[in-house]
């Protein structure tokens, strides 16, 4: 009689691109992530929803937890109750993703009865996650047709700022480097110091 087999089996470095070679996986839709998500299924996790696959977020460093402390203290003090600064929380970006930006500028109002799926601006700060928020994350947030993204990247100390969405790509990119001060295109009176944001 065969046993079945167990995880035990498999090698511990048996890479997901092997196991999916000849076959595809599950996607999951936003509703279903949702749902297990109430129910307790990634309790004590960080993962997020990115077309239908659950990813496991990257750790955040010190560097990175201070420069998202700034940028909340100077946005929320800056916009006042022209908006609201969520941290780390979900947005709907479509029927397969719930990403968790690090900071997003939305609407004013009370977000209990859902998630938000329109932004004035998305942030994600970068230390081992660059590459990633600048494909994967500008891809999904211009499908989502968020009108600005920026990326904060943390051993560059600069801000790449990606506007104007078309047809899923954001079609202007600029960088901003420590020295220099920059502003949601939404609030141009809310200032961001580089020099102060990435300290000494």
């Amino acid at each position: 009689m065969t046993d079945w087999v167990t995880h035990d089996t498999f090698p511990a470095d048996m890479r997901v691109e092997e196991v999916l070679s000849h076959a595809s996986p599950r996607r999951l839709s936003r509703d279903e992530f949702q749902r297990m998500a109430e129910q307790g299924f990634f309790a004590d996790e960080r993962v997020e929803l990115v077309a239908g696959l659950v990813v496991q977020m990257s750790p955040v460093g010190a560097p990175h937890c201070d420069e998202i402390s700034v940028l909340t203290r100077v946005l929320v003090v800056g916009v006042g109750d022209r908006a609201v600064v969520r941290v780390q929380l979900p947005f709907a970006a479509g029927d397969d993703s719930q990403p968790q930006p690090d900071l997003a500028l939305v609407a004013p109002r009370r977000w209990s009865d859902r998630h938000p799926d329109q932004a004035f601006l998305l942030v994600e700060v970068a230390e081992s996650s660059l590459g990633y928020d600048r494909r994967v994350k500008a891809r999904l947030y211009a499908l989502s047709g968020v009108p600005e993204y920026w990326v904060v990247d943390v051993s560059g100390k600069q801000v790449e700022v990606f506007e104007a969405p078309i047809s899923g790509e954001y079609t202007r990119r600029r960088v901003v480097s420590r020295g220099e001060r920059l502003a949601p295109a939404a609030f141009p009176d809310v200032v961001v110091d580089l020099a102060e944001l990435f300290g000494a």
